[in-house]
């Protein structure tokens, strides 16, 4: 069953941001778009590099008005004990939503039950709350960020821009294609 469309359930979680703890919920990602990052595990290996590099693309993420909200199944205070010990976990200004007991995964349907912790997954999310676009991808293969960007700078755009649509590949600034019928069987 997909997704897409879905309104994502309300929720109230802690969450570890700069250098402090926070609640974040679901009333604070409404009015702007946002990334959920769901990953296995804290202190663990692919995920770092993951993290790491969704830090590093930060800032562009914030100006197209995105945060990103990295979550897995580890409490606050390992999302804290990570990052004091962690150079790579140090780089990170994005709130770590802790879900111990895999609510907020399961709401998402990316909990694995008998293991505790979610899949590797990502879900753009529009300012209404509702999913535009997820990737779910096996545990022992890392994402790009770079890719996540462009997919959250395309739903904005065709948010923003109803009658236009984005090609493969298709970048900020690059042409988009308007769907009508004297375009079929011309691409």
């Amino acid at each position: 069953m997909s997704l897409i469309r879905k309104e994502i359930d309300d929720f109230s979680v802690n969450a570890f941001v700069e250098d402090d703890f926070k609640t974040i919920t679901k009333e604070d990602i409404l009015g702007k778009w946002s990334v959920f990052f769901f990953y296995p595990a804290d202190f663990t290996f692919i995920c770092p590099t993951e993290l790491e590099d969704l830090a590093n693309k930060y800032d562009e993420f914030k100006s197209a008005d995105c945060e990103i909200y990295s979550v897995s199944c580890d409490s606050h205070y390992v999302h804290k004990a990570w990052h004091d010990v962690s150079k790579t976990i140090q780089k990170i200004h994005f709130p770590m939503l802790a879900d111990p007991n895999g609510a907020v995964a399961k709401s998402f349907d990316v909990l694995i039950d008998e293991d505790g912790v979610a899949e590797r997954a990502s879900f753009i999310v529009n300012p209404e709350g509702k999913i535009v676009a997820y990737e779910v991808i096996a545990d022992n293969v890392g994402r790009n960020a770079d890719e996540l960007l462009r997919r959250v700078q395309a739903c904005r755009f065709v948010a923003e821009h109803g009658d236009q649509v984005c090609p493969a590949k298709w970048q900020p600034g690059a042409s988009t294609l308007k769907p009508e019928k004297d375009l079929v069987g011309k691409i």
